[in-house]
């Protein structure tokens, strides 16, 4: 058998042999480990929960015009082009874009307000589809509790407008191709295809809309611009970037920087509170690991010394230090898991309920134990590198003393 592989096995068999010496050593490196294994599993579990219900509520990501302005089709086109948006459309006149909706089931009439919607509006992600043409809508929770509709059913949707002196009144029958769920909307709200909201304001305006048979002035649609638009960022962290360049352009917006902004300075500063304490706990760990090594070391010179005089080199002699710490790390890492787990259950099971918390105040990726095995692993390394320092100055002659 090779040197090296005698070195392993004779370390094995030492640290198994001194296992009470050991089992502190583990239970020292556990003690350091689990709660930092804890801290940073609250730590990631509290401001990730946050960060998620920031991501999945799309209004955190929404930025919205304030005022009027004139924005062309190549405007639009140029922001869809964005990877940092997920969707944009444009927005009519708030007094244009409203209709009046009728149902059989309800004696109201409701007044709606209309949204245009797309593949891919966020607001609209857990639904099967969109509408796409004129005769489909989407409506809030609010919109079809007021008309007592459902899904599949048929309107009818109306719009006035005095044109040349006289009151005119269109009709228009549209289908309910889904409901809205309740927290996209608290108000009466119909999603529909660009086209519809388009005609509904060039109908109010005095305009034709010949694909509906409405009549009117006829004018050149190819200079159209809109008064404002409806944007979405592809993330909470590409809210500012997009504040920023609308606002360049002089496009006052409204958004929700400010609630992302302190969920990101409690990221920072718990990051920066966790290293702090880990760093401390990691220096004070090495330095103590390393000092019992180094007095590990010291008190079985004379065995070591042996092992050099029957012919063991200094390098091969390193080893048996570095691979006691191994041992030590390895151990000491399953032991603080074993810990973290239970501690983690206990948080999430009886500690988050008594703060009425829905998330999950404590959890760990697996690849933040992996990371933690291998910062463990190289601090001992290192604290081991004291020990083998002290290792390799043994000289033969030194067990021959206390022959």
């Amino acid at each position: 058998m090779s040197q090296v592989g005698n070195i392993v096995r004779l370390s094995f068999r030492d640290y198994t042999h001194e296992w009470r010496m050991s089992g502190c050593f583990i239970f020292s490196l556990a003690a350091v480990l689990a709660p930092l294994m804890i801290l940073f599993g609250l730590k990631f579990g509290i401001v990730s929960s946050m960060v998620t219900q920031l991501i999945e509520n799309p209004v955190n990501r929404e930025i919205r015009s304030i005022g009027s302005g004139h924005y062309k089709q190549q405007w639009f086109d140029q922001f869809r082009d964005r990877n940092d948006v997920e969707f944009i459309i444009p927005k009519t006149r708030a007094l244009a874009a409203t209709m009046q909706l009728k149902s059989e089931t309800a004696k109201r009439i409701l007044t709606a307000e209309l949204l245009a919607t797309a593949r891919r509006d966020p607001l609209l992600a857990n639904l099967a589809k969109t509408p796409w043409d004129y005769y489909q809508i989407i409506l809030s929770q609010s919109a079809a509790k007021k008309l007592n509709v459902n899904k599949g059913d048929q309107i009818d949707a109306s719009l006035a407008r005095q044109f040349q002196g006289k009151r005119e009144r269109v009709h228009l029958k549209v289908n309910v191709i889904d409901i809205a769920d309740a927290a996209v909307a608290s108000r009466s709200v119909a999603f529909v295809h660009l086209d519809l909201l388009l005609a509904t304001e060039q109908f109010k305006d005095g305009r034709a809309v010949p694909d509906l048979g409405w009549h009117g002035d006829v004018i050149n649609e190819a200079s159209r611009s809109y008064p404002s638009f409806r944007l979405y960022a592809a993330s909470i962290y590409d809210v500012a970037t997009l504040v920023k360049v609308l606002e360049e352009q002089g496009v006052r917006v409204k958004t929700n920087v400010a609630e992302i902004a302190t969920v990101q300075s409690i990221d920072q500063n718990l990051s920066i509170i966790f290293w702090i304490i880990a760093c401390v706990g990691a220096a004070g760990f090495a330095f103590s690991l390393g000092a019992s090594l180094w007095a590990n070391v010291d008190r079985k010179k004379k065995d070591l010394s042996v092992l050099r005089l029957i012919g063991f080199k200094s390098g091969r002699i390193v080893l048996f230090p570095v691979m006691q710490s191994l041992y030590t790390a390895v151990l000491g890492w399953l032991l603080a898991v074993l810990v973290y787990l239970v501690f983690e259950q206990l948080i999430n099971r009886f500690l988050a309920p008594r703060l009425n918390l829905e998330q999950t105040l404590c959890f760990l990726l697996s690849e933040h134990f992996f990371w933690a095995l291998g910062l463990t692993v190289g601090i001992a390394m290192l604290a081991a590198i004291m020990g083998g320092m002290r290792a390799a100055n043994i000289e033969p002659s030194d067990g021959l003393r206390d022959i």
